[in-house]
């Protein structure tokens, strides 16, 4: 994750993740695309992200938002 910031923020370069474990992505991104089989369902900062109904739909199921509501605030 440091070498990730340091790539970015001291070099300039932009980074390109592609990666499943949702924590890492959280802490190191900026702006965050979610795709749903190839498709973009949601776009933006990590607070955005994790309150969108159709990222956790899709990635919680629909018993996780029937148990929690509507997170989109």
């Amino acid at each position: 994750m440091t070498t990730i910031r340091y790539i970015h923020h001291e070099l300039g370069i932009t980074v390109f993740l592609i990666e499943h474990v949702m924590e890492l992505v959280m802490r190191v991104s900026e702006r965050i695309i979610v795709l749903d089989y190839g498709q973009k369902i949601s776009d933006g900062s990590p607070e955005v992200i994790a309150k969108d109904p159709q990222v956790i739909r899709a990635y919680l199921g629909e018993r996780y938002v029937e148990e929690h509501g509507d997170t989109s605030g």
